[in-house]
């Protein structure tokens, strides 16, 4: 059976303030949505494992679609309160994986060499990598065997640098990922901000915003079908 590994972050606040971020829930519900429509299996995994907190502002962006999934007592169960720990997940038994977005990834997902070696893992069985908006920050730091970077020479998109301004977030942020994405070799292409875009570069596929959740998911429903 086919399955993708969803990655959340376990980010309760933008570092150093008291402003609550987590999860932004739209990006993972929306593409949930998708897999369920499909009828393909997901599992949820975050660096610590346990409780994923939500993005407040997140919750201003919802429609039924959104509210199905997040009332669902498999995704509250399995989504926020006990998702897996890195090193109880076999990367042989996903075709993808696929890491959300909301801000607090910003700070967890870079550096965290468990879920590097899983999404090239996955990746060179054959499997997808893929991400939406801050999620291309788990993305950022990846590197092969030889120690070049998995970005580097592929196309990305991710949230802008402009998109950051437009959110009031880039004094707080640690990194912009679009400029971080350019430095490690990637070319990366945006389009308006808060428009639904997504990019596929062989067997890598991103999204720029939030709104490109479902997107995203297309395009790998697309390939693993």
């Amino acid at each position: 059976m086919k399955k993708i590994l969803i990655v959340e972050t376990n980010v309760t606040r933008y570092q150093g303030t008291k402003d609550p971020t987590g999860l932004w829930l739209g990006e993972a519900a929306e593409f949930v949505d998708e897999m369920n429509k499909a009828k393909i299996a997901v599992d949820y995994v975050s660096p610590k494992g346990g409780f994923v907190p939500l993005d407040p502002r997140s919750m201003k962006y919802t429609d039924e679609s959104i509210m199905a999934v997040y009332e669902s007592p498999d995704f509250v169960h399995r989504a926020l309160t006990n998702t897996l720990r890195p090193n109880e997940v076999n990367p042989d038994d996903y075709v993808a994986i696929y890491y959300t977005g909301g801000h607090g990834v910003m700070w967890d997902f870079p550096n965290n060499d468990e879920l590097q070696h899983l999404a090239l893992a996955i990746y060179d069985q054959g499997g997808y990598v893929t991400s939406v908006c801050h999620g291309i920050a788990g993305l950022l730091n990846i590197k092969d065997d030889q120690g070049k970077y998995f970005i580097a020479g592929k196309t990305v998109t991710g949230f802008t640098h402009a998109e950051e301004i437009i959110a009031g977030k880039q004094s707080v942020v640690p990194f912009l990922n679009q400029k971080v994405a350019e430095e490690r070799g990637a070319s990366f292409s945006k389009k308006r901000a808060y428009s639904e875009y997504a990019v596929k570069d062989g067997r890598l596929l991103t999204g720029q915003n939030p709104f490109s959740v479902r997107a995203v998911a297309k395009l790998l429903l697309k390939e693993i079908q």
